[in-house]
């Protein structure tokens, strides 16, 4: 199966698979709106601007695995994305990225692109899968790793 055929749910309840992404770069986070990394929001618009146009999206996936820093539902959540972080890119339904229920997106890419010592598991919010053109996951970003740190990988993919 490819990373385009993988059933999703916008932010708006739409069911989608990501194949209007085929042949672009994607930047898929593990998004949390009260979590202490929430202001590199500003920074995945910023990259979502910049290289849009140059067949680049970032895309946002909102989980409360970590902390409980996502407990809004998913209209409250677009509404505070918009509002306090002035987030314009593409928005998903609330999901789990860990565990048993894990969305099968978050399966595909941690199967991938293998955290530190190897380990599947999302550490904490805004963990960072880049996706080439092809759709092959070509690497993992902890959340420490900012959008500007980023920026060059993104870069050398378009």
């Amino acid at each position: 199966m490819s990373i385009y055929d993988i059933e999703t749910k916008t932010i708006t309840g739409d069911s989608q698979t990501l194949a209007p992404y085929k042949d672009k770069v994607m930047l898929i986070v593990n998004t949390a709106t009260k979590c202490g990394f929430a202001n590199q929001f500003e920074g995945l618009q910023k990259l979502h601007d910049e290289f849009n146009e140059q067949g680049f999206a970032v895309l946002g996936f909102p989980c409360s695995q970590f902390a409980d820093q996502e407990l809004g539902n998913d209209d409250e959540i677009a509404e505070s994305c918009k509002l306090n972080f002035g987030v314009s890119f593409p928005l998903y339904a609330k999901i789990n990225v860990n565990g048993s229920e894990a969305h099968p997106l978050f399966q595909h890419l941690t199967e991938e692109a293998k955290g530190m010592l190897g380990t599947k598991a999302i550490k904490w919010n805004f963990t960072k899968f880049l996706v080439n053109r092809q759709g092959e996951v070509v690497k993992r970003f902890g959340p420490q790793e900012t959008p500007e740190k980023i920026k060059a990988h993104v870069e050398k993919l378009l």
